[in-house]
């Protein structure tokens, strides 16, 4: 049996909803949580340090293998020490696998049982990148929780090719359970061998796919748990499917992973959609949205979202969230942030995302203190409403 690398304690509980922590070899993260998106070793908009400011205070942010292995290559980042190291930042990283980012080639990839031939978005180049090759790169970039190797079948596939889909993942979590367990053998965590002081191996989560099909889900998760992980995912959601079909299968899947280890959502959503997950048991979750949109001009706040494009803000005073207290809104007005944005200024870009960073991450404290203190249920149709109230 696997030796968990990471822990996972249940601090309370409100139904299904969870509040915990899960240990890291670089801290404690606390749960429910949300995970900015640093796909290229870059969280975009936002400087490190305002990553770690109070009004923010990401613990653990991701990375991504295909991107990094491309860009700028992993002898470049090995050279300096690892990704924590090569982009200054001493708190958790979790890196993914790649998988999600060749299947959105389409048609400029290639799968087979050994993995997937594409050409490089950057330069054209012939690629290849399997379960052995992912693991090998996510060992040198030395992040804290690794993904397994997996393929992503649309949402909407029929019964037949998600099963197909299914069972290659399943076969390639086992050969990236192999390739990972090999390179903690022998030593070549790189990012724990680079970071003084440093000990544990990486941790290696698993991954469920089936796309809209619950028996598919189910056999997944059963197949990854023969395995055995320090944590799993639900994958292959949010990729075109009806939203009601995503919560079908995550109200399914759920309940069934095992309670005593870290559940994680890929991908997922918009404020609405976390406090939906949590309270189907989820535990961790990521997505571009607060960042993408912020430099689209659209700020998420407790009313809803706001475009800053509209004209109706253009002498208008208020913060973008009268209820934030982020060091966006205790600055700066609605006027301001619109002034910026039409000019084409980049700091409207740098201040939405700022702000969208910081709301996300509040609502995610909120849910914490509310399930800890017996409130969640209250607290998810109050935020709800006033989500729903419309930005005044």
């Amino acid at each position: 049996m696997h030796q968990p690398s990471i822990g996972f304690q249940l601090l309370a509980q409100e139904g299904a909803a969870r509040a915990g922590i899960v240990r890291t070899r670089r801290g404690d993260i606390e749960t429910p949580v949300f995970m900015p998106v640093g796909t290229a070793g870059s969280v975009k908009g936002v400087r490190f340090e305002q990553l770690e400011a109070a009004d923010v205070d990401a613990r653990i942010i991701l990375g991504n293998t295909y991107h990094l292995w491309l860009r700028p290559g992993i002898e470049i980042i090995r050279a300096c020490g690892g990704l924590h190291r090569f982009i200054a930042w001493d708190r958790t990283l979790l890196t993914d696998s790649g998988g999600f980012q060749v299947w959105s080639l389409g048609e400029l990839r290639k799968i087979s049982e050994e993995g997937t031939q594409f050409r490089s978005h950057v330069d054209g180049s012939p690629q290849f990148l399997s379960p052995e090759v992912s693991m090998e790169v996510q060992a040198a970039l030395g992040s804290d929780i690794v993904m397994v190797f997996d393929e992503c079948a649309p949402g909407k596939a029929p019964h037949d090719e998600a099963r197909q889909s299914m069972e290659l993942t399943a076969r390639w979590a086992r050969r990236s359970r192999e390739r990972f367990d090999s390179l903690q053998r022998e030593g070549a965590d790189y990012g724990r061998r680079s970071a003084a002081g440093l000990s544990g191996a990486q941790a290696l989560f698993g991954i469920i796919q089936g796309a809209a099909h619950l028996d598919l889900r189910r056999e997944s998760l059963e197949r990854n748990r023969e395995i055995g992980f320090d944590g799993y995912a639900i994958g292959g959601l949010s990729v075109g499917e009806e939203k009601t079909v995503m919560w079908d299968v995550v109200g399914e899947v759920a309940p069934l992973m095992p309670a005593e280890q870290p559940r994680y959502l890929m991908g997922v959503g918009t404020p609405e959609d976390l406090l939906e997950a949590v309270a189907l048991g989820v535990d961790m979750f990521d997505c571009v949205l607060p960042t993408r949109n912020g430099r689209n001009g659209q700020a998420f706040t407790s009313r809803g979202k706001l475009n800053i494009k509209n004209a109706q803000w253009t002498t208008d005073q208020r913060p973008l969230d009268e209820t934030c207290c982020c060091s966006v809104c205790r600055r700066h007005s609605r006027a301001y942030l619109r002034h910026l944005y039409m000019s084409g200024e980049m700091l409207a870009s740098i201040l939405l995302t700022h702000h969208n960073l910081a709301f996300f991450l509040d609502t995610m404290r909120r849910v914490r203190q509310s399930i800890r203190s017996g409130k969640f249920t209250q607290f998810r149709r109050e935020f709800t409403e006033m989500v729903n109230s419309g930005v005044q």
